[in-house]
């Protein structure tokens, strides 16, 4: 089984955002990835991280479990993007859905790898894989956008949770890897 675990991040809403992501494959080192937008939203960093979580793997992969604290995410995934498709991507009051291409792109990747499973967890709660993907979200913001941080990023994920992913082989570092994406700041998705 695979697991990618994701978290977004914006300083203001909308305002500079950055995203993280952690693949965990069997028998690999643990992936890292991250990336900015300098005008965004929190939303948008969300759905952003598991969408280029997501495209790291080949087609077919096996069941990927993707974990999140965005209920957003989750609910759009697992209740009512089949509603929006149905309704040409509107909400039941008829108003365009927010991020409407995001959510388009997240559907073909999950449709491309066949087997996605949603996992809601708790932010901020000291979920070791949450923590560190949120870490990353923010350095990137703080990287790209000169702030200062607030976070030590030399602590490591110390302990893997419970799960059927081997922990890396002795000696493996995360592999890491970051996209600055361009921004859409006078796009109307940033009324979120």
């Amino acid at each position: 089984m695979i697991e990618l675990w994701t978290d977004g991040a914006c300083k203001g809403n909308p305002g500079p955002g950055g995203w993280g992501a952690i693949l965990l494959m069997p028998n690999q080192a643990p992936v890292e990835l991250s990336g900015y937008d300098a005008a965004t939203t929190n939303n948008r960093m969300e759905l952003t991280a598991v969408i280029e979580g997501l495209k790291q793997l080949p087609d077919r992969s096996g069941m990927v479990t993707v974990h999140t604290d965005s209920q957003l995410v989750v609910k759009g995934m697992t209740e009512w993007i089949a509603g929006w498709q149905r309704k040409q991507w509107r909400k039941s009051d008829g108003e365009p859905v927010l991020n409407a291409e995001l959510w388009r792109a997240l559907l073909a990747e999950s449709q491309r790898l066949g087997q996605v499973r949603w996992q809601w967890v708790r932010g901020h709660s000291g979920v070791p894989l949450n923590e560190r993907a949120d870490q990353l979200a923010v350095a990137a913001i703080e990287r790209r956008g000169g702030m200062q941080s607030t976070t030590n990023l030399s602590t490591k994920v110390s302990t893997i949770p419970p799960t059927s992913v081997q922990a890396p082989l002795p000696g493996q570092q995360p592999i890491q890897s970051e996209l600055v994406l361009s921004s859409n700041a006078g796009s109307s998705e940033l009324e979120l």
